[in-house]
């Protein structure tokens, strides 16, 4: 069953492309959209976060806001793809073993989907973007395939996913502190300070609070401000989402997301010193109202990362999801940035 769509924001000439395409990746068929008026534009790859949340992903066709940035300009500029990641939205199949279901998968994936893109547009390069959970596959690659990227950009970079859960953590408790929430200071006094290794349970139940205290999102008082609304109504005003592929996206993709090797995956890497240099150049994107990816960090990391050039903005009105006005300033740092980069 196919839902209700909206306008589409923008079409693509005839010239362009606008389509989205089926591929075999790592034994799982995945599906990949692919937007540019031009043919001969770079390639700008984006991962999106999660897992099991695909936006920006096959669902975004058309569509300008997508997030954490708008996309009406950057497809007259770039060859756009977006991807749905093994397990979720259009590259969903009750078939994936939920043993495939770990963070090297996921790279060795995506690497993939760089290769496919690359011969199909007879291109040396591209530029490869990520959003939070997105940017654990994204700084792997950068650091694995430098050859093969222009570029690396993170909206929300993770640097490391303990430290980082330890700070919403106490943002949380202060929080339930303030609203005295008797059964958030319980629920989490009794299932205490992260790491989480024993269960998907017990980090469950802090998102479940994040959720609810919307770490994600930042009111501006207008209406551009980003919400969990949008967020799903993307995926819902999809001309190409099935109601399954929004369940799928929701729910079963992020229950099949979880597994135990997933959950030790994140609880152990350490950005800082696992990839410590880039021989790429490197664009950090964070909003400066953040309350789920802790700014505290990127900007630590970014101090010490020794890349070729390294640049860092801070989105006055957003946290995780990114406000509309924030959006269309991504956009256009997107193009001023990447497109010299391409040309050198």
């Amino acid at each position: 069953m196919k839902l209700l769509s909206k306008k589409a924001d923008f079409t693509i000439s005839k010239k362009g492309i606008s389509s989205i395409e089926s591929l075999m990746i790592g034994g799982v068929r995945q599906s990949i959209l692919i937007q540019t008026e031009d043919l001969a534009n770079p390639i700008l790859f984006m991962l999106h976060g999660g897992p099991s949340m695909p936006v920006p992903g096959v669902s975004s066709r058309g569509r300008d806001y997508a997030l954490v940035t708008c996309t009406k300009q950057l497809v007259k500029h770039f060859t756009l793809v977006f991807w749905d990641q093994r397990g979720t939205g259009k590259s969903f199949s009750k078939h994936i073993s939920k043993e495939t279901m770990h963070l090297n998968q996921f790279i060795n994936d995506a690497n993939d989907v760089i290769d496919y893109l690359l011969q199909r547009f007879n291109q040396p390069k591209l530029h490869l973007l990520a959003h939070s959970w997105g940017t654990v596959i994204g700084l792997s690659l950068a650091k694995q395939i430098p050859e093969k990227l222009y570029s690396y950009t993170a909206f929300s970079q993770i640097t490391n996913w303990v430290e980082n859960d330890k700070l919403c953590y106490q943002w949380l408790l202060e929080r339930a502190k303030e609203t005295n929430n008797q059964k958030a200071i319980r629920e989490l006094t009794e299932v205490g300070e992260p790491p989480y290794l024993e269960s998907f349970k017990q980090w469950g139940l802090m998102r479940k609070w994040l959720l609810k205290y919307k770490s994600m999102v930042y009111e501006a008082g207008d209406k551009g401000s980003a919400s969990y609304a949008k967020a799903a109504q993307i995926m819902i005003g999809s001309p190409d989402y099935s109601l399954k592929d929004v369940y799928h996206s929701l729910i079963s993709g992020f229950k099949l997301s979880y597994s135990d090797q997933m959950i030790d995956d994140l609880n152990t890497f350490d950005f800082f010193s696992e990839v410590p240099k880039l021989e790429i150049p490197v664009l950090f994107i964070h909003g400066g109202k953040e309350t789920h990816v802790w700014g505290e960090l990127v900007q630590k990391y970014f101090e010490q990362l020794d890349a070729p050039s390294k640049k860092i903005h801070w989105s006055k009105k957003s946290s995780h999801a990114f406000h509309l006005d924030d959006s269309k300033e991504n956009e256009q740092i997107l193009i001023e940035n990447l497109i010299p980069l391409t040309r050198q």
